[in-house]
């Protein structure tokens, strides 16, 4: 299908705008609270549904490692509507941004990495399911806090949820069928703005460390994956040939292309069926 026309309409001033305001969380006990870290408290939010629990996913939001917080609609409305979907205890973590000077690489690691520690040491999952899962920069992060799970524990992940990651560097390139209709995509990734992302985060574009961008890591030993891509993006590629690493080494990967969406669409309100479906696909993957 073509690129909606959603996303045409809301990036051309003409649609609505990213998702504001707030956003129904009634059946969830939302309470922020801070976790300790190397480098300081990393503030995380908590969704609690009511009745049992089936398990526990911490979730990365995007903002291309240098943007984004727990009230952006990829960090709140995913993490409650994950909640909800998933039975699920989420918590949102709000990792320190990368600046390109004082904050850099590992930093952000360590962040989402010291709220899995917390989470995984509370005593009421110590029998469940635990995920951990991001978007975009976020989902980078939440494979990279997995792969440190794996190795130093406190315990490795359960599960592995991404959507859109941009997990390589160079960003690899797409099937050349799609580019007659990339070009009517409002916003893209060029070969600068990639460059400008990576520079940011990890202070140069040589010798970049394996687990700042996980597609160059060892991938065995993971969890369970969903990949989650957007149709039109230029990052698509990178999730795609994700996913073909992990299949190598024996990871099981399920991945789901959600059609005519662009990048970065769970940062807008799951009003469209295909923006519904994607958190749901998500959701699945706890236990799945």
């Amino acid at each position: 299908m073509p690129v909606h026309p959603y996303f045409t309409a809301v990036f051309s001033g003409e649609g609505e705008p990213f998702a504001e305001g707030p956003w129904d969380t009634s059946g969830l006990a939302v309470e922020d609270t801070a976790v300790d870290g190397p480098h300081g408290p990393v503030p995380v939010r908590a969704y609690r549904p009511e009745g049992e629990l089936g398990g526990a996913i911490l979730w990365a939001h995007g903002g291309g490692f240098r943007h984004g917080d727990l009230d952006m609609p990829e960090g709140h409305v995913v993490a409650a509507e994950l909640a909800r979907r998933a039975q699920a205890l989420v918590v949102s973590v709000d990792y320190r941004l990368a600046d390109g000077e004082t904050t850099l690489y590992p930093v952000p690691i360590d962040d989402v990495h010291a709220a899995w520690t917390w989470l995984a040491g509370l005593g009421e999952l110590a029998d469940l399911p635990i995920g951990i899962g991001g978007a975009s920069a976020g989902g980078a992060l939440a494979a990279s806090a997995a792969l440190r799970a794996r190795d130093v524990g406190p315990r490795p992940a359960d599960a592995l949820l991404l959507a859109y990651p941009f997990a390589h560097y160079p960003n690899p390139s797409l099937d050349w069928a799609l580019y007659p209709e990339m070009a009517e995509v409002p916003a893209r990734f060029g070969p600068e703005d990639v460059e400008g992302m990576v520079r940011n985060y990890v202070g140069r574009i040589s010798d970049v460390p394996a687990d700042a961008l996980p597609g160059a890591a060892r991938l065995d030993g993971l969890p369970a994956t969903r990949v989650l891509v957007s149709e039109y993006d230029d990052l698509r590629a990178s999730g795609e040939l994700l996913a073909r690493q992990l299949a190598e080494v024996g990871v099981p990967v399920e991945t789901w292309v959600a059609p005519g969406m662009t990048h970065g669409h769970l940062n807008h309100l799951p009003r469209l069926p295909e923006i519904d479906e994607s958190i749901t696909f998500l959701a699945k993957g706890l236990n799945g």
